[in-house]
């Protein structure tokens, strides 16, 4: 692969490094007529994964015609190594089946049970075509992913700024951008992923691969924060501090880390001085200043948000088959907006349980995978890293029906699937020592 062309460096070569998924030659491996098939549907799916304006969206129909196209040419291998993730998938849909008996009479609760078991169909899917030809799938997911965040960032903006008519009645939502989205909420969170993919462009990438990033990163950063969504900008602060920290760790010498640090430091100043400038237009800074205040009025008091978990939980633990799938509302005015308590709420115990084991051993997988030297190792890292952001911010909004979660969870599943054979990676305590030892005066420029 070219180094121009790979989101992934080449296995085997010294010194790979990350590139940015938009341009480039096709992995070797595409080369293959069936292959070069199924890679091109993975990146319409992923951009599929754009348009989310009602169920079933062009992600469900790519996903079903690729999932189609890989069973039929036999590139589907289920290892023994994912029945763990199979079983707590399994059991967590199974419980919301159960629960959703009592309310079978409603018209929305079997589409959304159907959905829930088909986006846990995807995210085996995805793990188990990533235990093989890792590089080239996942270059074609992140590449149909970066081109999706364009897309719906581009629609963002040109809405929020009224660039042509009725742009921004389709594209926002409240005076907030959300895109080709529903929500804001949703819209903004979708962007993290190809974020820190061009974040790490600047880490490893030479300097035009930089200059696409910044572009990249400038549009998608302008519309996450036209979003509004407080909990799309936690989520990637969070999720940046932890690629940030994974990739300090693993970093293979000490100048790398110091170009880290630098660069860091220039991205904050940036990031502020763009932030000003849109603080320079008076409607946004309105709205940015309402936004920023954590003291919202339907997020505090015995029916706010998080009073309404507090009698949730309470009902959750009074109620082993939970209240069924879309119930919430009808006891509290509001829906969950806490994805670990809906679990309890939408499935009783069995659901709420699995969910929560998912999603541990999700994060233990990602740590895992993250940990292994492989030549995907950085985007393994920055795909943990957005888990790690969405599962925080799942403790303040509904993220069960989110396509791009259970992607990232089938993805941070293939990557440890397919690191298993690889060495650990940690160099922090080898590099440390390294700087502490006195060079010999053999290696001491004059």
């Amino acid at each position: 692969m070219s180094a121009s062309g790979s989101l992934i460096g080449t296995p085997g070569a010294a010194g790979s490094k990350p590139r940015l998924p938009l341009h480039g030659a096709r992995h070797p491996l595409a080369a293959l007529p069936t292959e070069r098939l199924r890679l091109k549907l993975l990146w319409l799916m992923m951009i599929g994964g754009a348009f989310v304006f009602a169920e079933p969206s062009p992600y469900e129909i790519g996903a079903l015609i690729t999932i189609g196209a890989f069973v039929a040419t036999g590139a589907i291998v289920l290892q023994a190594a994912l029945l763990p993730l199979i079983f707590v998938l399994l059991v967590y849909c199974l419980g919301l089946t159960i629960c959703a008996v009592q309310v079978l009479s409603e018209a929305k609760v079997v589409p959304w049970v159907a959905v829930s078991w088909y986006l846990a169909v995807t995210t085996i899917f995805f793990a188990a075509i990533l235990a093989e030809r890792t590089e080239a799938r996942l270059d074609a997911l992140l590449r149909g992913w970066t081109v999706a965040a364009l897309i719906a960032a581009a629609a963002g903006i040109a809405g929020y700024f009224r660039l042509f008519p009725s742009a921004f009645d389709l594209f926002t939502l409240y005076g907030r951008a959300k895109g080709t989205f529903n929500d804001p909420n949703v819209f903004g969170p979708f962007l993290v992923l190809p974020m820190l993919l061009a974040i790490q462009a600047f880490f490893h990438g030479p300097p035009k691969a930089m200059l696409r990033a910044g572009a990249i990163l400038g549009v998608l950063l302008i519309a996450l924060l036209l979003s509004f969504s407080r909990g799309a900008w936690i989520h990637f602060g969070l999720s940046a501090a932890v690629m940030i920290g994974m990739m300090f760790v693993t970093a293979k010498s000490v100048a790398e880390r110091q170009r880290m640090v630098l660069i860091v430091a220039a991205g904050v100043v940036l990031l502020l001085a763009l932030v000003a400038v849109l603080l320079s237009i008076d409607k946004v800074a309105d709205l940015m200043r309402e936004r920023a205040n954590f003291n919202q009025s339907y997020d505090n008091g015995p029916m706010g948000r998080f009073g309404r978990h507090v009698y949730g939980w309470q009902l959750a633990l009074d109620q082993p088959f939970g209240l069924g799938p879309l119930q919430f509302a009808k006891y509290f005015t509001e829906d969950v907006h806490n994805v670990y308590l809906n679990s309890f709420i939408a499935g009783g115990w069995i659901s709420g349980i699995a969910y929560h084991v998912l999603v541990g051993l999700t994060l233990f997988a990602g740590l895992f995978a993250c940990l292994k030297r492989a030549p995907w190792q950085p985007v393994a890292i920055a795909v943990f890293a957005t888990y790690c952001g969405l599962a925080f911010e799942g403790k303040i909004i509904d993220t069960d029906h989110w396509r791009h979660f259970w992607v990232l969870t089938g993805l941070i599943w293939g990557c440890a699937l397919a690191n298993r054979q690889m060495p650990l990676d940690i160099r922090f305590a080898r590099l440390r020592r390294a700087a502490k030892t006195p060079k010999s005066p053999s290696t001491v420029g004059v």
